[in-house]
């Protein structure tokens, strides 16, 4: 009798496969659920808007620019 008289396979290759013959129709719904969210085409013009609309980020976001001068008047 050979050592490894048959193939391996893992508990998660087990898990998975009780469960499609549980459930058939799994993957058609997994790929639904996929073209909700996923397969979309993007608009390209609602892209383009918010690139323009998009403010530049100071170097440090925590400073203020009301911040006292030398003299004690705001900047």
């Amino acid at each position: 009798m050979p050592l490894f008289w048959k193939p391996y396979k893992s508990d998660v290759t087990s898990f998975i496969d009780e469960l499609k013959a549980k459930k058939p129709t799994l993957e058609s719904e997994q790929r639904a659920g996929r073209a909700l969210l996923w397969d979309q085409h993007p608009d390209r013009e609602a892209q383009a808007e918010w690139r323009a609309a998009r403010v530049a980020q100071k170097p440090y976001v925590y400073q203020t620019d009301n911040r006292p001068a030398a003299d004690g008047k705001a900047a």
